[in-house]
């Protein structure tokens, strides 16, 4: 039986999960919220995850939330090919990779992007002008990590690479937009600003199955 995973289009905790479930080729059936519509206070995705956040996956009677703690569980289930690490060395630097973006770079990251989308950078100034000296610092980090190397660690994606992905072209998209002229993050264009990075997301989307995960707003956009 396949599981269900309930997602949002552009949320980058969303395109964690599904790249993961694309990399591991596990079956599932995907439903789109739309948070315009509230569906995601409605009574039956409340009674789910009263924190009406996504994504959320449902298998069989587990249900789970939480983009990483998503990843462990198909992680567990599913453990070919393993995303997080073969080593107990591995395992440690992929986590710690995990742990660093989302402790130093998904708080900045959302602070810049929030306000563009939502046109409301000038009102909110001063946290986004606050937020882009914290993101060029784990993006130099990031580019350090990655110059002379394919992935974050090992020689194949890892739990890091999907951790950290989705939230820079996220930063890449908001960086695109009207507003973003006036607050500039410095990684327009990716692969002239930080070219191993670059490489990097090139790698990531010629993989099998990434297609499936872009978000398609936008596409459309």
């Amino acid at each position: 039986m396949a599981m269900d995973l309930y997602w949002a289009s552009g949320s980058p905790f969303s395109w964690r999960v599904l790249l993961t479930l694309e990399i591991k080729r596990v079956p599932y059936e995907p439903h789109l919220i739309q948070f315009s519509k509230q569906e995601n206070r409605s009574p039956a995705f409340l009674q789910m995850n009263p924190r009406a956040q996504v994504p959320l996956l449902r298998d069989g009677d587990a249900i789970v939330y939480e983009s990483v703690a998503i990843m462990a569980y198909l992680e567990r289930k599913h453990p070919d090919p393993p995303l997080f690490g073969r080593t107990p060395a591995e395992t440690g630097l992929i986590w710690r990779f995990v742990c660093e973006e989302l402790s130093y770079l998904d708080q900045p990251a959302e602070a810049y992007i929030l306000p563009l989308y939502e046109n409301r950078a000038e009102e909110k100034a001063a946290d986004v002008r606050a937020a882009l000296p914290l993101i060029q610092k784990e993006l130099a980090r990031l580019e350090q990590a990655l110059t002379g190397r394919e992935w974050l660690v090992g020689d194949r994606i890892s739990a890091a690479d999907i951790a950290v992905y989705p939230m820079l072209k996220s930063l890449e998209r908001a960086a695109t937009k009207p507003q973003g002229v006036s607050f500039d993050l410095g990684v327009l264009p990716l692969r002239d600003r930080y070219p191993a990075l670059g490489r990097w997301t090139a790698r990531i989307e010629a993989l099998p199955g990434y297609e499936r995960t872009y978000p398609p707003h936008w596409r459309a956009a």
